[in-house]
């Protein structure tokens, strides 16, 4: 009998209820959600940032000051030109980017866009990023290389705790690792919907 055949036959015979018990009493007693140390949300959100499934990647500066040249080694490693679009965002704007070449405006064919993330999640290393007049969507979708800053203390422990309240944005949408399907001829394709490459700016 092979597994297909085992799981019809079981099917058609109804479970054994002892055995439902045991299986439901097994679940039951397994934590709801993954356990993650508070006490270093940090480290927690890089390990699950690191996971090759997210095919992201990472750098730790000390404070804002530091982005552009974050973004500068970067672009640098992956053999791109000394270009970035950058949001309206006025704290973004108060940095020195010089020696970068700085575009507002997101072309098709843009090679990396930069945006500042809300809330990182340590349990999934998700990203929530939200739209805003100084934080447009479209942007985060056009770009090949997507450079995401994330302040330290955002990191929250797990997917719940990063639910918004009070006023909304207009939208809010959720990053885990790189975009990626299998739909064409069950081939996995990186990038299909979106950026082919994550990288995490952490400041703090």
């Amino acid at each position: 009998m092979n597994a297909r055949e085992a799981i019809l036959g079981r099917l058609r015979g109804g479970a054994d209820p002892a055995t439902l018990d045991v299986e439901a009493t097994r679940l039951l007693d397994r934590p709801e959600r993954p356990v993650v140390d508070v006490a270093d949300l940090v480290g927690g959100f890089l390990a699950q940032l690191a996971q090759a499934r997210l095919g992201a990647t990472f750098e730790r500066i000390g404070a804002m000051a530091d982005l552009p040249g974050a973004a500068q080694r970067y672009l640098a490693a992956q053999g791109l030109a000394s270009a970035l679009y950058l949001p309206p965002d006025p704290n973004l704007a108060a940095l020195d980017w010089s020696g970068l070449a700085i575009s507002h405006d997101c072309a098709p064919d843009q090679p990396a866009a930069l945006a500042i993330a809300r809330v990182g999640v340590a349990e999934t290393g998700s990203l929530v990023l939200e739209t805003a007049p100084q934080a447009p969507m479209l942007p985060n979708f056009l770009c090949l290389h997507h450079i995401v800053l994330l302040r330290a203390e955002a990191i929250v422990p797990h997917l719940e705790d990063a639910v918004l309240s009070g006023s909304q944005p207009r939208a809010h949408y959720w990053i885990t690792g790189v975009s990626g399907t299998t739909d064409i001829e069950g081939q996995y394709v990186r990038g299909a919907h979106g950026p082919r490459f994550l990288h995490v700016v952490l400041v703090g």
